[in-house]
């Protein structure tokens, strides 16, 4: 059988598998199956249960719905997940022998996060409601472009999710039995609800505080007595705080996050909560390990980092780490011990474990597996898939297997990264490169899938792709070294790798250099293209070219900026325009496609609209393609037909030069 490579169009026909959840006898694991729909264009998400005593597999809902965010009853009984079937998202419950699912909440503005509470009965969740706005108020839609909207905070847009609406999420009881709904926030702060304590009588949530500036930034961690509403906040006000859970017995409340130390660029670390002396210890203070998924890819929709898993003895809790281009799983003990229990060169993307056989289902991709399920004993490490979504389609297909390098910087810092062949690849032959740059830049390209490098390697180009200082999983000073310094170092960090590929690999044609990115990657191929013309064409993506405009455009622009060139529009103009690509745009030579989509309030498309104003200024070769309705993340999970064209148009740019 012949087989051929990955195409553009074969995002329509590939499945993703998410958000595994076994149940509290270890004996199911339920998890989220998404396709594109061919004809309506959409996503279609749906629950599958697999079963660990029959290796059988069974379709749990269905129609043309994103059915998402399952979660077990702690009985066992039901399930309850969101879906978006009624016209917004609500929570609906299904049995676990099967049947008919039911709709359990009907609030004006749907409802997210849905958790159980110990005894079964009561789902935790979140509601965005506006000021003195009832749960179950219908209003007249209204068209809001022709109404005036006034903002007085910072955070008055956000990517994704718009300009703000002044809707606040809150947390909500609902009592399944009784059919009753209990509102227990009602100001404007955002709420997201984390976990009830073992006995049921507390929650644990994330919030920031009403009396503080919109300007400062952090979330901290809350616990509330259910009965008198009471609130305690357990963490400082200093940095960023997530994932609150309990341990089995009571005695501990775990979370991840950090002081903020170092801006943005600042390792995730976890913490231990005492609840009978109100103390918290680090764990793994001075341990340089990034706790959760920090890889990057533009494959798997909807998955979910597991957070902190408990152990049912309490004395111990599962989580994943990102590390040298991998994720993996570790165990710590509540002594600070951290031991591996799954290392291996692959994206673990989702996790969840029974904790009292240390069973886990583990979600995994590869540069050549899109993703699938496996059981894993974390004891031993045996392993067995279990899900086979893409197999048959992926029978015919043909992908390049990414090779590791590791080379020195012009300082002799290693930087690590991979070098992907052309698919159809022959010795004989001199193939064009193309130097790939991820976003963040606090992120990290891993052994995962991305379908935009099998695209290109199916087009006959060698995909060349770093993780140069600035990214996460080489240490804490390593992930801090670009701040201050965009385009000094980590620039050099970039050209460093393809001179170490040139030299190394007979096969390139010298010539023939292409250069792309987005998001950070996009300001480096913006850097890139001002200071060096060795790329004979260049693709930049949801860009940033000008840390003036930038700083109050984004919606993270006045802190993100000052976090990461350590400058402001007050005092340090002259150094953010020094770092700005816009400044040494008449050096630009490189034929340049810019790639934006029109609502991204991340890096808003003004960005990309300066630059290109400024290049056909001067009359130099480049070209503007805008995505209508497409937010910052219009080439991982924005809309299947704007996610392909996005891929085609990066092919046809590359192709047209080379």
């Amino acid at each position: 059988m012949n087989k051929i490579g990955i195409a553009a169009k074969d995002l329509f026909h590939l499945k993703s598998v998410t958000d595994p959840k076994l149940s509290p006898d270890g004996s199911k694991a339920v998890y989220v199956q998404t396709r594109i729909d061919e004809k309506t264009e959409k996503y279609v998400s749906n629950l599958y249960m697999f079963s660990l005593i029959t290796n059988e597999t069974q379709q749990w809902t269905f129609g043309e719905n994103r059915d998402t965010s399952p979660c077990w009853s702690p009985d066992g009984k039901n399930i309850a997940f969101i879906s978006d079937r009624s016209g917004k998202k609500q929570v609906h419950l299904i049995s676990t022998v099967g049947g008919e699912s039911q709709q359990r909440t009907h609030f004006i503005n749907g409802a997210t996060n849905p958790i159980w509470s110990p005894c079964s009965t009561k789902l935790l969740l979140s509601t965005g409601l506006k000021e003195s706005e009832a749960l179950f108020t219908v209003e007249e839609e209204k068209d809001l472009s022709k109404e005036v909207q006034r903002y007085d905070k910072l955070k008055y847009k956000w990517d994704g999710r718009g300009y703000f609406d002044q809707l606040y999420q809150q947390l909500v009881i609902v009592d399944i039995e009784k059919d009753e709904t209990i509102l227990l926030t009602e100001n404007n702060i955002d709420y997201r609800p984390n976990a009830w304590s073992p006995d049921g009588k507390q929650i644990a949530y994330i919030c920031g505080e009403a009396e503080k500036s919109d300007d400062d930034l952090f979330s901290d961690i809350f616990i509330m007595d259910l009965e008198t509403k009471s609130s305690k906040k357990i963490t400082g006000s200093s940095g960023f705080f997530k994932d609150p859970k309990w341990s089995p017995n009571g005695q501990y409340l775990s979370f991840i996050g950090h002081n903020k130390e170092f801006a943005g660029a600042t390792f995730s670390k976890i913490w231990l909560y005492s609840m009978f002396d109100q103390t918290i210890q680090c764990l793994t203070e001075g341990w340089d390990v990034q706790i959760g998924d920090s890889a990057i890819g533009d494959f798997q929709i909807g998955a979910v980092d597991p957070g902190i898993l408990w152990t049912n003895d309490s004395q111990g809790f599962y989580f994943l780490i990102s590390d040298y281009g991998n994720t993996g799983v570790y165990y710590g003990s509540i002594e600070g011990a951290m031991y591996p229990s799954i290392l291996d060169p692959q994206h673990i993307y989702g996790l969840t474990i029974d904790p009292e056989s240390h069973r886990a289902i583990v979600a995994i991709s590869t540069p050549v597996h899109p993703g699938d399920l496996f059981v894993y004993n974390l004891t031993n490490g045996e392993k067995a898939q279990i899900s086979f979504v893409n197999d048959e389609f992926l029978q015919h297909k043909y992908l390049s297997q990414p090779e590791p390098i590791s080379f020195p910087s012009v300082d002799g810092l290693t930087i690590h990264g991979w070098i992907m062949r052309p698919t159809e690849f022959k010795d004989n032959q001199k193939y064009p490169l193309i130097l790939e740059i991820h976003g963040g830049p606090h992120m990290m390209y891993a052994n995962s899938y991305v379908h935009e490098f099998q695209t290109l390697a199916n087009e006959g180009y060698t995909v060349l792709f770093t993780n140069p200082r600035g990214s996460v999983g080489y240490g804490q000073d390593f992930v801090n070294a670009c701040r201050g310094d965009y385009g000094g170092m980590d620039y050099k960090d970039l050209m460093a790798a393809v001179d170490y590929t040139l030299a190394t690999y007979d096969f390139i044609d010298h010539e023939k250099l292409g250069v792309s990115g987005g998001s950070y990657g996009g300001f480096m191929t913006n850097w890139i293209v001002g200071h060096t013309n060795r790329f004979k064409a260049a693709v930049t993506q949801r860009c940033i070219s000008n840390w003036l405009s930038f700083y109050g455009v984004s919606d993270i622009g006045y802190y993100f900026t000052e976090w990461e060139i350590e400058g402001d529009i007050f005092d340090s103009a002259d150094k953010l325009w020094q770092h700005s690509p816009l400044k040494y745009v008449s050096n630009v030579n490189t034929p340049l496609l810019l790639l934006h989509g029109e609502k991204d309030y991340r890096c808003p498309i003004e960005q990309s609209e300066q630059f290109f104003v400024a290049l056909k200024r001067q009359k130099k070769e480049a070209q503007l393609v805008s995505f209508p309705g497409e937010t910052h993340e219009v080439s991982r999970s924005g809309s299947p037909k704007m996610r392909l064209q996005h891929v085609e148009e990066i092919k046809g740019w590359f192709n047209k030069y080379f």
